[in-house]
């Protein structure tokens, strides 16, 4: 019997061949335009997507939600899109893509974006799809169906914050939480809020994050706003967790020069700031990458 992660790879083969929709993105990515920054230790990419463009001006409020059937459902989607059956989730090709091989991860039942209830599952997928980065957005931080609980899960060796904690790591973090195999690192010079839990067991990678999710601002109504972007490499999950405060910087809504179509989430959050308005990427400068990330996520000093 196949692995998941080789179903998982041969959905992505299929669906190139099956659905026109997704095969015409995925072809475009070749000509997706980059631009790479860097900020002191860091390295940031900026990416014009125009397929991007639905995601990044969704709007999640209530009322929008509730006026729109929701597209992670199995009754609302393409009949072309094809699932892989992962116990409570599905497997899905995003036919938007950021990355070569992008899937997105919704749950069976329709029920609302949260991760720690669900952050087992999480761990899961990093492992057993271990060929990728599993990450999740938070329904006040860049889920476009905050009304429908899913991951992404996108192609490993191409997020810069990734590279940079590997290159950082012994230097500039420092331990805010252990327990057992695990710690929690913070890390630092990064010009928004990274935390880093590492363990060998998901037992207690759990721990510290609960432990990490309780000390977060927040009400019991509401989730703590964050990202969280997880792997499996050599043996032990590394799961990077970012604290916000904000949903959307000012430079959104501004008009004129000051405008950026930016909209932070989890892969914004790693390294990769993604706008579908060519001339907005082509103003982008160091400054402004550091306005956006110090309005969404300030880290202390």
């Amino acid at each position: 019997m196949k692995t998941l992660l080789e179903q998982t790879l041969d959905l992505w083969r299929d669906q190139l061949v099956d659905w026109p929709l997704a095969a015409k993105f995925y072809g475009s990515l070749s000509s997706v335009k980059t631009r790479e920054f860097v900020l002191g230790d860091i390295h940031i990419v900026a990416q014009y997507n125009p397929a991007r463009a639905a995601s990044t001006t969704a709007q999640t409020d209530q009322k929008s939600i509730a006026q729109r059937p929701c597209f992670l459902c199995d009754c609302n989607r393409p009949p072309e899109q094809q699932s892989v059956d992962a116990g409570e989730f599905w497997i899905l090709l995003n036919p938007f893509p950021i990355f070569k091989q992008h899937f997105t991860l919704p749950h069976k039942q329709h029920t609302p974006q949260q991760i720690l209830p669900y952050y087992a599952d999480f761990l899961f997928f990093a492992k057993e799809l271990s060929d990728f980065v599993v990450f999740y957005n938070g329904p006040r931080c860049g889920a476009s169906a905050p009304d429908h609980l899913h991951f992404q899960a996108g192609t490993k060796g191409v997020l810069p914050l990734v590279d940079d904690y590997m290159r950082l790591r012994d230097r500039q973090t420092e331990c805010v939480d252990s327990y057992k195999d695990a710690v929690l690192l913070r890390l630092k010079g990064m010009y928004r809020k990274v935390l880093v839990i590492e363990s060998e067991t998901a037992e207690a990678s759990l721990y510290l994050f609960e432990r990490l999710y309780a000390s977060l601002p927040g009400s019991k109504s509401e989730e703590p706003m964050m990202n969280v972007v997880g792997m499996y490499e050599n043996g032990k999950w590394i799961v990077f967790v970012m604290p916000r405060i904000a949903f959307r910087p000012s430079q959104y809504h501004a008009s004129g020069q000051e405008r950026f179509l930016i909209s932070p989430a989890a892969l914004e959050m790693a390294g990769i700031l993604i706008t579908p308005v060519e001339e907005h990427f082509d103003r982008l400068t160091c400054d402004t990458i550091v306005s956006i990330y110090k309005q969404i996520s300030p880290d202390e000093p």
